[in-house]
């Protein structure tokens, strides 16, 4: 297990996905800026406040930005072994196929770490050269659990991607797949529905916004569902599934 990771981070360092994941990480919080900005520009006597920032950010990460970024990082990692073929190597090796995507998982697990907290960061940075309000300690723990409470769930919810990347082997249908569930995102980000979605849940459970329409046991379990269904069906096919 050790060695497939160090293989995969040996992988990884070779690529340009990782910097490119960077960018787009970034998008978010410059978004969120360039808005302020204007939004100082026309109101110059109103406070932004570091709090509401990081919200507005974590919104756009959860909803939009970060379920069609994790959903690319997440093909590109499973996909690349048979654009580069290079599975029928792997497998050579006395290693179950399972390993394989568990060392796969625990990478995608700690980019997805990376790119959460440089989201954060980024809030921070900005923040302090347009001199944002209401920093303290508190405000900043809270922050970064919202962000990495949103950024583990979305792991979770990568199940079902990693299915339709092993599925199709391409990856066209996964972004097909992510933009779909973007499109859903956005349809219930008013509706109390939004609270049994998966991915529109996370954010629900990131940022504490439980509606009355549904307990917070209604939105754990959809995302854990989703979860465990999607890493058995990637697991059952892998496995049965001939490497030509």
């Amino acid at each position: 297990m050790i060695n497939l990771l160090y293989t995969e981070l040996l992988k990884l360092k070779r690529a340009k996905m990782f910097m490119v994941s960077l960018i787009g990480a970034a998008a978010a919080p410059f978004m969120i800026f360039i808005g302020y900005l204007g939004y100082k520009a026309k109101n110059p006597d109103k406070s932004v406040m570091f709090s509401e920032v990081w919200s507005q950010t974590n919104l756009y990460t959860i909803l939009l930005i970060g379920t069609l970024l994790y959903g690319v990082i997440t093909t590109y990692l499973f996909n690349r072994e048979y654009t580069e073929d290079t599975l029928k190597n792997l497998l050579t090796i006395p290693v179950p196929k399972s390993s394989l995507i568990v060392s796969k998982l625990v990478l995608l697990f700690f980019w997805i770490m990376i790119l959460t907290f440089t989201s954060w960061s980024l809030i921070l940075i900005l923040g302090l050269f347009a001199q944002y309000e209401g920093l303290s300690a508190g405000v900043i723990v809270l922050s970064l659990k919202k962000f990495f409470v949103g950024g583990s769930l979305l792991f979770l919810l990568s199940t079902p991607t990693m299915f339709v990347a092993f599925l199709f082997k391409n990856f066209v249908p996964t972004i097909i797949f992510t933009a779909v569930i973007t499109m859903g995102n956005v349809a219930l980000a008013n509706h109390d529905d939004k609270a049994i979605f998966p991915w529109s849940a996370a954010h629900v459970i990131a940022e504490n916004g439980f509606v009355p329409a549904y307990p917070p046991f209604y939105s754990y379990v959809s995302i854990i569902a989703t979860s465990i269904i999607g890493l058995l069906a990637t697991m059952a096919y892998f496995k049965k599934t001939d490497i030509h």
